[in-house]
């Protein structure tokens, strides 16, 4: 499944199956998610996605080890798939 697969609404849920959040929006390299009972949103890696099974997100910390993770901060980089203009025909493999 590809990072962009994810819907909003699913759940996100740490490896000691504790709701870390739901699923707002997801790019390529980090998902948009929202807290539950606190405002404001986290920014989950790509890299910490352990499994996607049945709607919800499983990522591969604790819920209180991915909150001390400053995943609050927004990226520094824009989360747009990456696009070159060479097409498939020309890639040196």
């Amino acid at each position: 499944m590809r990072m962009t697969d994810l819907k909003a609404g699913w759940a996100i849920v740490g490896n000691d199956g504790r709701r870390l959040g739901t699923v707002q929006s997801a790019g390529q390299n980090y998902i948009v998610a929202s807290r539950p009972g606190l405002s404001g949103q986290l920014y989950v890696p790509a890299s910490h996605v352990a499994n996607v099974e049945n709607e919800v997100v499983y990522i591969n910390l604790a819920k209180r080890e991915a909150e001390q993770m400053g995943w609050e901060q927004p990226p520094r980089n824009e989360d747009a798939p990456e696009t070159t203009q060479e097409t498939d025909l020309h890639r040196h493999v």
